[in-house]
Protein backbone atom coordinates (compact mmCIF):
# COMPACT_ATOMS: atom_id res chain seq x y z
CA UNK A 1 0.00 0.00 0.00
CA UNK A 2 1.52 3.48 -0.41
CA UNK A 3 1.73 4.24 3.30
CA UNK A 4 2.72 2.19 6.10
CA UNK A 5 4.50 1.56 9.60
CA UNK A 6 5.67 -1.22 11.58
CA UNK A 7 4.87 -1.29 15.46
CA UNK A 8 5.14 -4.29 17.99
CA UNK A 9 2.99 -4.34 20.66
CA UNK A 10 3.55 -6.86 23.26
CA UNK A 11 4.32 -10.02 21.76
CA UNK A 12 2.51 -8.81 18.77
CA UNK A 13 4.08 -7.39 15.28
CA UNK A 14 1.73 -5.34 12.81
CA UNK A 15 2.41 -4.00 9.60
CA UNK A 16 -0.32 -1.39 8.81
CA UNK A 17 -0.75 -0.18 5.63
CA UNK A 18 -2.75 1.94 4.31
CA UNK A 19 -3.94 4.23 1.03
CA UNK A 20 -3.63 7.63 2.79
CA UNK A 21 -1.24 9.06 4.83
CA UNK A 22 -2.95 10.59 7.51
CA UNK A 23 -3.87 7.45 9.74
CA UNK A 24 -0.38 6.25 9.52
CA UNK A 25 0.87 9.77 10.66
CA UNK A 26 -1.68 9.70 13.74
CA UNK A 27 -0.77 5.90 14.03
CA UNK A 28 3.40 6.83 14.63
CA UNK A 29 2.55 9.70 16.67
CA UNK A 30 0.50 7.77 19.25
CA UNK A 31 3.12 5.01 19.20
CA UNK A 32 6.33 6.87 19.32
CA UNK A 33 8.80 4.93 20.80
CA UNK A 34 7.43 1.37 20.24
CA UNK A 35 9.79 -1.02 19.36
CA UNK A 36 9.72 -1.54 15.62
CA UNK A 37 9.45 -5.85 14.66
CA UNK A 38 11.79 -6.94 12.07
CA UNK A 39 9.10 -9.03 11.05
CA UNK A 40 5.58 -8.70 11.37
CA UNK A 41 3.50 -11.18 13.05
CA UNK A 42 0.11 -9.40 11.01
CA UNK A 43 -0.90 -7.20 8.17
CA UNK A 44 -3.31 -4.56 8.58
CA UNK A 45 -4.82 -2.89 5.77
CA UNK A 46 -6.96 0.45 5.45
CA UNK A 47 -8.10 0.79 1.72
CA UNK A 48 -10.61 2.81 -0.29
CA UNK A 49 -14.08 1.07 -1.21
CA UNK A 50 -13.48 2.44 -4.07
CA UNK A 51 -10.82 3.45 -6.22
CA UNK A 52 -12.17 7.23 -6.24
CA UNK A 53 -13.40 7.10 -2.70
CA UNK A 54 -9.36 7.88 -2.16
CA UNK A 55 -10.27 11.39 -2.62
CA UNK A 56 -14.24 11.98 -2.78
CA UNK A 57 -15.94 11.52 0.35
CA UNK A 58 -12.99 8.82 1.20
CA UNK A 59 -14.30 6.09 2.98
CA UNK A 60 -11.79 3.30 5.06
CA UNK A 61 -12.39 -0.09 4.37
CA UNK A 62 -10.58 -2.39 7.19
CA UNK A 63 -9.04 -5.55 6.42
CA UNK A 64 -5.83 -7.52 6.73
CA UNK A 65 -5.03 -10.82 7.41
CA UNK A 66 -8.39 -11.41 8.80
CA UNK A 67 -11.49 -9.77 8.00
CA UNK A 68 -14.99 -9.57 8.30
CA UNK A 69 -17.25 -9.32 4.84
CA UNK A 70 -20.00 -7.55 7.18
CA UNK A 71 -17.40 -4.70 8.58
CA UNK A 72 -18.73 -1.08 7.47
CA UNK A 73 -15.99 1.21 6.26
CA UNK A 74 -15.59 4.27 8.45
CA UNK A 75 -14.74 8.41 7.28
CA UNK A 76 -11.52 9.04 6.71
CA UNK A 77 -11.42 11.18 9.35
CA UNK A 78 -12.01 8.30 11.87
CA UNK A 79 -8.61 6.86 10.17
CA UNK A 80 -7.13 6.05 13.46
CA UNK A 81 -10.11 4.49 14.92
CA UNK A 82 -10.57 2.07 11.90
CA UNK A 83 -6.44 1.61 12.44
CA UNK A 84 -6.94 0.50 16.06
CA UNK A 85 -10.09 -1.42 14.96
CA UNK A 86 -8.02 -3.40 12.13
CA UNK A 87 -5.76 -4.20 14.71
CA UNK A 88 -7.40 -5.35 17.34
CA UNK A 89 -9.38 -7.28 15.03
CA UNK A 90 -5.89 -9.15 13.49
CA UNK A 91 -5.47 -10.48 17.16
CA UNK A 92 -8.44 -11.27 17.96
CA UNK A 93 -9.16 -13.52 14.87
CA UNK A 94 -5.48 -14.87 14.63
CA UNK A 95 -3.23 -14.86 17.69
CA UNK A 96 -2.79 -18.59 19.05
CA UNK A 97 -0.23 -18.10 21.27
CA UNK A 98 -2.27 -17.37 24.29
CA UNK A 99 -5.56 -17.53 25.89
CA UNK A 100 -7.32 -13.67 25.04
CA UNK A 101 -9.88 -11.89 27.27
CA UNK A 102 -11.23 -9.04 26.54
CA UNK A 103 -9.94 -7.10 29.57
CA UNK A 104 -7.62 -4.50 31.14
CA UNK A 105 -5.04 -5.27 33.54
CA UNK A 106 -2.07 -3.39 35.89
CA UNK A 107 0.59 -4.95 37.80
CA UNK A 108 2.42 -3.81 40.78
CA UNK A 109 5.05 -5.57 42.87
CA UNK A 110 4.76 -8.53 39.79
CA UNK A 111 1.38 -8.90 40.40
CA UNK A 112 -1.51 -8.25 38.01
CA UNK A 113 -4.72 -7.14 38.61
CA UNK A 114 -7.53 -7.94 35.62
CA UNK A 115 -10.71 -6.36 35.15
CA UNK A 116 -13.35 -7.08 32.80
CA UNK A 117 -16.87 -6.84 31.27
CA UNK A 118 -19.07 -5.48 29.50
CA UNK A 119 -18.54 -2.44 26.89
CA UNK A 120 -19.31 0.47 29.33
CA UNK A 121 -18.01 -1.24 32.23
CA UNK A 122 -15.45 1.83 32.54
CA UNK A 123 -12.03 -0.86 32.71
CA UNK A 124 -10.19 1.34 30.31
CA UNK A 125 -10.65 4.29 32.44
CA UNK A 126 -9.87 2.43 35.00
CA UNK A 127 -6.74 0.88 34.15
CA UNK A 128 -5.44 4.65 33.08
CA UNK A 129 -6.45 6.01 36.49
CA UNK A 130 -4.34 3.53 38.13
CA UNK A 131 -1.62 3.81 35.36
CA UNK A 132 -1.69 7.81 36.57
CA UNK A 133 -1.58 6.50 40.24
CA UNK A 134 2.07 4.54 39.72
CA UNK A 135 0.66 1.05 38.56
CA UNK A 136 2.21 -0.46 35.42
CA UNK A 137 -0.41 -0.17 32.41
CA UNK A 138 -0.30 -3.51 30.64
CA UNK A 139 -3.21 -3.15 28.35
CA UNK A 140 -7.16 -1.85 27.86
CA UNK A 141 -8.12 -4.07 25.03
CA UNK A 142 -6.54 -7.73 25.85
CA UNK A 143 -5.15 -9.66 28.51
CA UNK A 144 -2.78 -12.49 27.22
CA UNK A 145 -2.58 -15.88 29.77
CA UNK A 146 0.34 -17.91 28.84
CA UNK A 147 -1.68 -21.61 29.04
CA UNK A 148 2.14 -22.69 29.92
CA UNK A 149 2.63 -20.84 33.10
CA UNK A 150 -0.45 -19.18 33.33
CA UNK A 151 1.39 -15.27 33.73
CA UNK A 152 -0.38 -12.91 31.91
CA UNK A 153 1.37 -10.72 29.29
CA UNK A 154 1.27 -7.05 28.74
CA UNK A 155 -0.39 -5.88 25.13
CA UNK A 156 -0.92 -1.88 25.86
CA UNK A 157 -1.82 -0.64 22.86
CA UNK A 158 -3.07 2.66 23.24
CA UNK A 159 -5.86 3.70 25.30
CA UNK A 160 -9.49 3.91 23.71
CA UNK A 161 -11.10 6.79 26.44
CA UNK A 162 -14.89 7.12 25.31
CA UNK A 163 -17.00 10.17 25.68
CA UNK A 164 -17.13 11.27 29.39
CA UNK A 165 -13.64 9.62 30.30
CA UNK A 166 -11.72 11.63 28.31
CA UNK A 167 -11.86 14.87 29.72
CA UNK A 168 -11.47 12.72 33.51
CA UNK A 169 -8.32 11.69 32.38
CA UNK A 170 -7.38 14.69 30.76
CA UNK A 171 -7.80 16.10 34.03
CA UNK A 172 -5.68 13.70 36.03
CA UNK A 173 -2.56 12.96 33.56
CA UNK A 174 -2.67 16.74 32.03
CA UNK A 175 1.06 15.71 30.35
CA UNK A 176 -0.54 12.82 28.85
CA UNK A 177 0.52 11.97 25.12
CA UNK A 178 -3.10 11.74 23.26
CA UNK A 179 -4.07 11.57 20.01
CA UNK A 180 -7.03 13.40 17.81
CA UNK A 181 -10.80 13.76 19.05
CA UNK A 182 -12.45 12.36 17.21
CA UNK A 183 -16.66 12.71 16.99
CA UNK A 184 -19.26 11.19 16.20
CA UNK A 185 -17.95 7.41 16.06
CA UNK A 186 -20.25 4.11 16.39
CA UNK A 187 -18.84 4.44 19.95
CA UNK A 188 -19.45 8.25 20.88
CA UNK A 189 -16.42 10.67 21.23
CA UNK A 190 -13.06 9.04 21.15
CA UNK A 191 -9.57 9.94 22.06
CA UNK A 192 -6.67 7.61 22.16
CA UNK A 193 -3.80 7.92 25.02
CA UNK A 194 -0.47 6.57 24.94
CA UNK A 195 0.51 4.44 27.59
CA UNK A 196 3.67 5.90 29.77
CA UNK A 197 6.86 5.22 29.00
CA UNK A 198 6.93 2.73 31.99
CA UNK A 199 4.58 0.50 30.47
CA UNK A 200 6.04 0.70 26.88
CA UNK A 201 9.88 -0.20 28.51
CA UNK A 202 8.40 -3.71 30.26
CA UNK A 203 6.16 -4.80 27.47
CA UNK A 204 8.16 -7.55 27.46
CA UNK A 205 7.55 -8.32 31.28
CA UNK A 206 4.73 -10.89 32.58
CA UNK A 207 3.18 -10.68 35.68
CA UNK A 208 1.07 -13.13 37.89
CA UNK A 209 -2.52 -12.57 37.68
CA UNK A 210 -3.70 -12.11 41.36
CA UNK A 211 -7.39 -10.54 41.18
CA UNK A 212 -9.90 -10.70 39.05
CA UNK A 213 -12.49 -7.71 38.80
CA UNK A 214 -15.40 -7.34 37.30
CA UNK A 215 -16.39 -3.68 37.63
CA UNK A 216 -19.78 -2.08 36.57
CA UNK A 217 -19.95 2.04 36.49
CA UNK A 218 -22.70 3.95 37.37
CA UNK A 219 -24.14 2.30 40.43
CA UNK A 220 -23.73 2.73 43.99
CA UNK A 221 -20.53 1.10 45.50
CA UNK A 222 -21.03 -2.12 45.91
CA UNK A 223 -18.50 -5.12 46.15
CA UNK A 224 -19.39 -8.95 46.37
CA UNK A 225 -17.36 -12.17 45.56
CA UNK A 226 -17.67 -14.06 42.16
CA UNK A 227 -17.77 -18.10 42.85
CA UNK A 228 -15.81 -19.96 39.92
CA UNK A 229 -18.31 -21.56 37.99
CA UNK A 230 -19.82 -17.67 37.30
CA UNK A 231 -16.30 -16.67 36.75
CA UNK A 232 -15.60 -18.75 34.24
CA UNK A 233 -18.55 -18.56 32.53
CA UNK A 234 -17.96 -14.87 32.27
CA UNK A 235 -14.41 -15.25 31.48
CA UNK A 236 -15.22 -17.83 28.38
CA UNK A 237 -17.52 -14.91 27.18
CA UNK A 238 -14.78 -12.50 27.27
CA UNK A 239 -12.10 -14.71 25.40
CA UNK A 240 -11.93 -14.17 21.67
CA UNK A 241 -10.16 -17.61 20.85
CA UNK A 242 -11.01 -19.79 23.52
CA UNK A 243 -12.65 -22.30 21.60
CA UNK A 244 -9.93 -22.23 19.02
CA UNK A 245 -7.37 -23.09 21.81
CA UNK A 246 -9.53 -26.71 22.92
CA UNK A 247 -7.89 -28.53 26.16
CA UNK A 248 -4.92 -25.52 26.62
CA UNK A 249 -7.66 -22.84 26.34
CA UNK A 250 -9.94 -24.61 29.32
CA UNK A 251 -6.99 -25.71 31.49
CA UNK A 252 -5.38 -22.74 30.97
CA UNK A 253 -9.21 -20.50 32.10
CA UNK A 254 -9.83 -23.36 34.84
CA UNK A 255 -6.42 -22.86 36.05
CA UNK A 256 -7.10 -18.87 36.21
CA UNK A 257 -10.20 -19.07 38.04
CA UNK A 258 -9.19 -21.77 40.54
CA UNK A 259 -5.93 -19.67 41.51
CA UNK A 260 -7.30 -16.43 41.47
CA UNK A 261 -10.34 -14.72 43.40
CA UNK A 262 -12.98 -12.98 41.99
CA UNK A 263 -14.76 -9.98 42.65
CA UNK A 264 -17.98 -7.69 40.89
CA UNK A 265 -17.72 -4.01 42.14
CA UNK A 266 -20.00 -1.36 41.29
CA UNK A 267 -18.82 2.52 41.54
CA UNK A 268 -20.41 5.54 40.90
CA UNK A 269 -17.51 7.37 39.66
CA UNK A 270 -13.52 7.13 38.74
CA UNK A 271 -12.52 8.10 42.09
CA UNK A 272 -14.13 5.55 44.02
CA UNK A 273 -13.02 2.70 41.67
CA UNK A 274 -9.92 3.17 42.34
CA UNK A 275 -10.02 3.55 45.76
CA UNK A 276 -11.88 0.01 45.15
CA UNK A 277 -9.39 -1.53 43.34
CA UNK A 278 -6.50 -0.55 45.19
CA UNK A 279 -8.59 -1.52 48.33
CA UNK A 280 -9.14 -4.92 47.42
CA UNK A 281 -5.92 -5.36 45.34
CA UNK A 282 -3.48 -4.63 48.95
CA UNK A 283 -6.06 -7.17 50.47
CA UNK A 284 -4.88 -10.13 48.88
Amino acid sequence: MRHSLRVRVGPVGFRIGSDWRAPIDALAALYAGYPVPDVADVTVRLSATRPWRRWVRPAVAIGGDFMLPDAAPLPLRHGLLAAEMAMNLQVALGHRRHLLLHAAAVERDGRCVILTGESGAGKSTLATLLMARGWRFMGDEFVLIDPATGTASPFPRAISLKNESVAHVARAMPDARLGPLLSDTPKGTIRHLAPDARAIAAMDVPAAPALLLFPRFGAARDVRGVDRGEAFVRLTQASTNYTMLGEAGFDALARLVTDVPAVAIDYPDGDTGVALVEELACAR
